[in-house]
C-alpha cells in the first residue's frame, strides 16, 4: 500500500515521522510472571536441592558427582539411581489413608516434584527470554505501564509497543514490538523499512524518547539525517538548568588540553575511560573526570549532588561522566532541530505522528487488540493502517489535498 502510494506521489518518501503507543494486549492483566521473581525461587530451589541430594547420598549410600551448583541432569542421575533402588528391593509404592509410605518414597515423590518445579522455571525463564515479564494468557505480550490507567497507581498490563512511521499523513510502516521504551525500537524499524519500501527515507523525525548514541551512529552510518529532539531540550531552556554549576554545559571547557573548570576555577582532569554495554550489545565509551581538590570549596553543597551517597559531602569529589561522541552528535542535532527546518519538520510530526494514534484510539475506539501472539497482532495493526491509509486517502481526494506532504508553518 505505502508503494502504491508513493506511485501516485501521495507519499514524499523523503521525511519520516516516527512515534509509538502502548496497545492494550488481549490477555488477562492478573497473569503476570516476572523473570527476577522465577530466577530468585530457582536460585532458592536449587540450594535446598544441593541438601536434598546430600543427604540421599547418605540415607541410601549412593554417590552422584556434581560440581558446585546443582542442575537438572544431577537430579535426573539421583532419580535413575534411587528407582533402581526400587527395583532391586520390590518396593510397592502405596497411596491414601492408612498407608505408611516408606523412606524411599518419599525421596523419589519429593524429587519428581522438585524436577516439575525445576522444569517450569526453567521455561518461564525461556519464554521471558530478554524481557522481564510476560503474560500466561499471552506469552507473546509484555507487561508495560499504560497511559489508560483507571485505577490511577501506575497498574502494569500487558501490551504491545506499536510503532508508526507517518508520511503525508499516511502510515507508511509500523512494527511491535515488546519493548517498554521507545529507544531500543529505532533501528529494527528503519531496517525493516528499508527491507521492504521501494524508497529509503533521508530525514529521519522523532521525539526525545529515541535519542541515543547508538541511534545517532547508525543513522550517520546509513547515510540518514537525524532530526531527533534532545531528552533535555525543554528543560536546558530553564533558568535553574542554566544556573546549576554542577553541569558540563556550564562549565568551560579547555579542548586542546582536555580538562574542565568549575565554578570555583578548579580543575577536572581525566581520570580513566569506562566502557559501557547497552541491552542490545552496543559499546559507549565514557571518559571520566574528577576535580583535583574539592576540600575547602564553598561551591561544594551546590555542585555535587545525590544525597543517597553513603560517603558524607564533606569527604566527596566532583566527579563528571562525559560521552564525547554523544555529546557531539546531541550538539550537531540540536543545531538541526532549531533551524527552520527542524522546527518544520517537529511540528508536522507531532501533527501527523500522533495523529495517527489519535485517529486509531480515538476514532476507531481501538484501544485493545482482538487477537493474541505477535504475528497475529502485527497483521491486526497492518490491516488497522491500511484501512486508515484509505480513508485518509478518500478525504485527502474529497478535500482537494491530494499531493500535499507537510503542513506549512503558521506565522504570528
Amino acid at each position: 500500500v505505502s508503494n502504491i502510494l508513493f506511485d501516485l506521489g501521495e507519499i514524499s518518501g523523503e521525511t519520516i515521522f516516527i512515534d509509538g503507543t502502548k496497545i492494550e494486549a488481549n490477555a488477562n492483566k492478573y497473569t503476570f510472571v516476572w523473570k527476577k521473581a522465577v530466577t530468585k525461587n530457582q536460585a532458592k530451589l536449587l540450594i535446598k536441592l544441593a541438601d536434598f541430594v546430600a543427604e540421599c547420598e547418605q540415607l541410601y549410600d549412593i554417590k552422584i558427582v556434581y560440581g558446585n551448583v546443582i542442575k537438572i541432569k544431577h537430579l535426573k542421575r539421583l532419580r535413575k539411581k534411587l528407582y533402581a533402588l526400587k527395583n532391586a528391593g520390590n518396593i510397592t509404592f502405596v497411596h491414601g489413608i492408612g498407608k505408611r509410605k516408606t523412606p524411599l518414597q518419599k525421596s523419589i515423590e519429593a524429587l519428581e516434584e522438585a524436577l516439575s518445579k525445576l522444569k517450569e522455571y526453567t521455561q518461564k525463564i525461556h519464554i521471558c527470554g530478554e524481557r522481564n515479564s510476560y503474560s500466561k494468557t499471552d506469552n507473546d505480550a509484555t507487561f508495560m505501564r499504560m497511559k489508560e490507567d483507571a485505577m490511577g497507581n501506575g497498574q502494569l498490563k500487558p501490551a504491545f509497543n506499536l510503532q508508526h512511521g507517518v508520511d503525508s499523513e499516511y502510515i507508511t510502516w509500523l512494527t511491535i514490538g515488546p519493548q517498554p521504551t521507545d529507544t531500543t525500537t529505532l533501528i529494527p524499524f528503519l531496517k525493516d523499512a528499508e527491507q521492504h519500501l521501494k524508497f529509503k527515507y533521508k530525514n529521519i523525525t522523532a521525539d526525545a524518547g529515541y535519542e541515543s548514541e547508538e541511534n545517532y551512529l547508525f543513522l550517520e552510518a546509513n547515510n540518514q539525517i537525524a532530526f531527533i529532539k534532545p531528552a533535555n531540550y525543554e528543560i536546558s531552556k530553564t533558568r535553574k538548568y542554566k544556573n546549576d554549576i554542577g553541569k558540563i554545559e556550564n562549565m568551560e571547557y579547555d579542548k586542546i588540553s582536555d580538562f574542565y573548570t568549575c565554578k570555583n576555577n578548579r580543575k577536572l582532569t581525566v581520570s580513566h575511560i569506562r566502557h559501557n554495554k547497552t541491552k542490545t550489545g552496543y559499546v559507549s565509551e565514557k571518559t571520566i573526570y574528577t576535580c583535583e581538590n574539592c576540600n575547602d570549596c564553598s561551591y561544594k553543597s551546590d555542585c555535587i549532588k545525590g544525597n543517597n551517597c553513603k560517603t558524607p559531602l564533606g569527604e566527596r569529589t566532583k566527579v563528571l561522566q562525559v560521552a564525547k561522541t554523544f555529546i557531539k552528535h546531541r550538539k550537531e542535532d540540536l543545531e538541526r532541530i532549531i533551524s527552520d527546518e527542524g522546527v518544520l519538520y517537529r511540528m508536522n510530526r507531532s501533527i501527523q505522528a500522533e495523529g495517527s494514534f489519535g485517529d486509531i484510539k480515538q476514532d476507531m475506539q481501538f484501544r485493545r487488540y482482538l487477537s493474541k501472539g505477535t504475528a497475529n497482532v502485527l497483521a491486526e495493526s497492518t490491516l488497522l493502517a491500511i484501512a486508515r491509509n484509505i480513508n485518509k486517502l478518500h478525504n485527502k481526494i474529497q478535500n482537494g489535498k491530494t499531493g500535499t506532504h507537510l503542513f506549512p508553518l503558521k506565522s504570528a
